[in-house]
């Protein structure tokens, strides 16, 4: 049990997820952008595992609309389920996504069993709804919502330009409101454009839609810290981290907003926890030496008192 559990709480740099799976930082950030994992520069070993099944499954050239699909669909079935990418065996047969649960393996969308399984058990996955055309049609709203999501993520990936990039996220958002990924992507294309009114107020919505979206609080956080309103900006950093306590850049701007303001020791954690994360990348220097700074102005004045 020991052992599982330091393998449970390892950590690994971006740099040895890319190199352990064989792909980019792009690569990470993207799935990072879609919510497939939280945002950071540090990984769990179930990080790990999340990503090694989206390489897999997108080896397989599964559609990543019907790998956010397949993870809602089990989300809604398999409530005990938290995140499906480390608790669930998800892999393809086809072009279809399958899971195993439990000893049984079933379409991860549909919900069909592929094999027998007792009736208690079954009842126990599935509750199905009944199917009602109003049901059928918002389902074929969200599978277009998520098609303009991706058109979006790909404009942005290809530097398209900024109005086509803005129609792809509104039309996504248009087919679902509760599609906080495409507002916050449209909150951060007016960020970049300096439209900080427009910005805020699709970050505001996202928080609307899922109040725990650590990014959306995040991105809020550089807004106001932008405008200089570094209450605010604090505010929301803070509360990015109390989502997602490994949020690195979270860490780094709270640090620097607090060594700004005078408070040392609050800016020394931030700077600590960061470096805790991110030990080795230029960013990690910039943080090295800033607690340098803090730390030998602390014994100066220790030595004038």
């Amino acid at each position: 049990m020991a052992a599982a559990a330091s393998i449970t709480k390892q950590a690994y740099s971006r740099k040895e997820v890319c190199r352990l799976l064989g792909v980019s930082a792009r690569q990470v950030k993207s799935w990072e952008k879609q919510s497939f994992v939280p945002p950071s520069d540090s990984y769990t070993f179930p990080d790990l595992l999340a990503l090694r099944t989206l390489l897999g499954l997108r080896k397989a050239k599964i559609p990543v609309s019907q790998i956010r699909r397949a993870i809602a669909a089990l989300r809604e079935r398999l409530r005990d389920i938290a995140n499906p990418l480390t608790e669930l065996k998800l892999y393809s047969v086809g072009k279809k996504i399958h899971v195993q649960f439990e000893g049984t393996k079933m379409e991860s969308v549909s919900g069909q069993l592929l094999l027998d399984f007792d009736k208690a058990e079954i009842e126990k996955l599935l509750t199905f709804p009944p199917k009602k055309e109003k049901a059928e049609k918002n389902g074929k709203q969200r599978i277009e919502a998520e098609r303009w999501f991706e058109t979006g993520l790909e404009l942005e990936q290809t530097g398209a330009p900024v109005a086509e990039i803005i129609h792809a996220y509104e039309q996504a958002v248009e087919l679902d409101p509760a599609s906080a990924g495409a507002l916050v992507n449209l909150g951060t294309v007016y960020f970049n454009a300096r439209a900080m009114r427009d910005a805020e107020r699709h970050y505001r919505r996202a928080l609307e839609v899922d109040p725990n979206y650590a990014l959306a609080h995040f991105n809020l956080g550089n807004l106001f810290d932008e405008k200089g309103d570094r209450t605010k900006a604090l505010g929301h950093y803070t509360k990015a981290l109390e989502i997602h306590p490994a949020y690195a850049d979270a860490h780094y701007n709270v640090a620097l907003i607090y060594q700004s303001l005078g408070k040392t020791m609050e800016a020394v954690r931030h700077w600590k926890a960061y470096l805790k994360i991110d030990p080795n990348s230029s960013w990690a220097a910039i943080a090295k030496r800033e607690l340098g700074k803090l730390r030998d102005s602390t014994i100066v004045r220790g030595n004038r008192d």
